[in-house]
């Protein structure tokens, strides 16, 4: 594991070119892009590790990742994902390819298998629902259509203001034809089926809202980011960060955590530097935040003349849901457990917003999605390193209001009666677990809850959320929701910009370094 460097006050009076707030994967890629263009780059993190998502953590025998579970595109290496995360890890970032089984969607009656690559996935969801096969070319058609259509979208919010405002209808009209309706419009509109809406759209988790609610655009893009199969870092997903820090640091950028930025200085309506918690004041003439928008302009900007204006603009948008994830580990190797790399998505029934509102309205109703994942059955470097060991994760949705009453107690002194409610939840995810992965109860040896609370400590996420904002269509028509702030100087990057994920957010970073740049970086990639 690496040891990151510790922020220490002498460094306040270096000279930098950008100061970039957060180190997750958008951080990371905006500033090893600039360096590239010759400037002084500082990274401050907030958490004592690099990463943002994409950092893992360990116990004993067990590491974990807490963001990245499977990565769509990366195994082909001329996909512009692939190209990008060569860039910014120098080349040194290995994959490894997942089987073609990549997700299992389970209903309490019976289980299907998305399985790689797309010409499989029709003809078996053919075979699922029989006499569908043309509907589901269609349904895959609108998917690529959706996906496609987000070029000229996406790519209008890198343009100068002047040339986005004169271009944007142009630019955005054929996406917002996808983005406009949900999700469960567009698939009851093909197949007017609910059990194959339940199934196709099994992955909601993946972008955190269920098909009455979420853009179809959004369901779109995780679909066809996957339907080509999955892969997972070798040497678990802290190995991003690594190669990266350790690029961004060859050409003289410096990365520095427990650095947590307390507010964005301004001066005249530009952004001039940042103030950290700890008092110390560093100036740059440039600040990306990669914090979110609900930091950024929820707290960062709090002495800022237009806080009101920005503050109006957040009542536009919605975090997301939160979640918790059990971190499970297993004292038997996963060849001796016979665990696949199958990402398993469990359901109560086939009505995902039922079984979400029901939860939200009362957290003893059935969890409304267990999603498990077996992150050293995906890495072939796990064995190595930890032989006779296994690890797994299931993760479900939370609702904040239950953790309200210890929201103000620090990390890991919230008392006796958290611990207990811990306990009891993990005992509900378990029962379910073993249900499914029965070989796991007599290997279990360690587990650990995280919640909402454990989000909002170590990520910085106001309520623990998981994706940023809801990706509802509403969310696509916010035109502010872009690199370039209304603070002279000041820019954005990370999933809020673009969309939710870890590859959407190594583009946001493309994104806002070609804005700030000027040039179409996207091309440069992918000469």
């Amino acid at each position: 594991m690496k040891k990151w460097s510790g922020w220490r006050s002498e460094y306040a009076s270096n000279k930098y070119d950008v100061i970039i707030i957060g180190s997750g994967i958008s951080g990371l890629t905006s500033g090893i892009l600039l360096a590239k263009e010759g400037k002084k780059v500082l990274i401050l993190e907030k958490h004592f590790k690099a990463g943002g998502w994409t950092h893992t953590f360990k116990r004993d025998n067990y590491e974990w990742d807490v963001g990245i579970h499977y990565i769509g595109e990366v195994h082909n290496p001329n996909s512009p994902v692939r190209k990008l995360f060569d860039l910014v890890s120098d080349g040194k970032l290995e994959w490894h390819k997942m089987g073609n089984n990549y997700d299992r969607i389970i209903f309490p009656d019976k289980q299907y298998n998305f399985v790689a690559p797309r010409e499989q996935f029709i003809q078996d969801m053919g075979g699922y629902f029989p006499g569908t096969e043309n509907k589901m070319r269609k349904y895959i058609q609108m998917v690529d259509g959706a996906v496609k259509s987000g070029q000229s979208y996406f790519a209008n919010k890198a343009l100068p203001n002047w040339l986005a405002n004169f271009t944007y209808n142009k630019m955005t009209r054929k996406f917002f034809n996808h983005s406009d309706k949900t999700t469960r419009e567009v698939i009851m509109d093909i197949f007017n089926d609910e059990t194959i809406l339940g199934v196709l759209s099994g992955q909601w988790g993946d972008h955190g809202l269920p098909p009455g609610h979420s853009s179809f655009a959004m369901h779109a893009m995780v679909v066809r980011h996957y339907l080509d199969g999955g892969n997972y870092p070798i040497g678990t997903s802290r190995r991003i960060a690594e190669t990266a820090v350790d690029y961004l640091h060859s050409m003289g950028g410096e990365l520095y955590v427990n650095a947590g930025v307390d507010e964005i200085i301004t001066h005249k309506g530009k952004a001039i530097g940042v103030r950290l918690e700890k008092g110390d004041e560093i100036m740059a003439p440039l600040i990306i935040s990669s914090a979110g928008v609900m930091n950024t302009y929820g707290n960062f900007l709090r002495s800022n003349k237009d806080y009101s204006q920005m503050s109006t603009q957040l009542k536009t948008v919605t975090p997301t849901g939160s979640y918790i994830c059990l971190y499970i580990g297993l004292n038997k190797s996963t060849e001796e457990l016979q665990l696949s790399d199958t990402n398993l998505w469990i359901y109560p029934g086939y009505d995902h917003d039922k079984n979400v509102r029901d939860f939200m309205q009362d957290s003893n109703a059935d969890l409304p999605v267990v999603y498990v994942s077996f992150p050293s059955a995906k890495d072939p470097a796990f064995e190595k390193e930890n032989p006779g060991f296994a690890t797994m994760e299931a993760i479900t949705v939370a609702n904040w209001s239950d953790y309200d009453n210890w929201k103000d107690e620090p990390w890991k002194k919230r008392g006796s009666d958290y611990e207990q409610m811990k306990e009891k939840l993990s005992e509900r995810i378990l029962k379910t677990v073993y249900k499914h992965v029965p070989q796991a109860k007599a290997a279990m040896a360690y587990s650990e809850l995280s919640t909402p609370l454990s989000v909002k400590s170590l990520a910085n996420y106001p309520k623990g959320e998981l994706y940023g904002i809801d990706h509802t269509p509403d969310r696509f028509h916010q035109k502010w929701l872009k690199p370039k702030s209304g603070i002279k100087n000041l820019y954005l990057t990370g999933q809020d910009v673009l969309t939710v994920g870890v590859t959407s957010a190594l583009f946001s970073g493309l994104l806002t370094a070609s804005a700030i740049t000027k040039k179409n970086l996207m091309k440069e990639l992918l000469k």
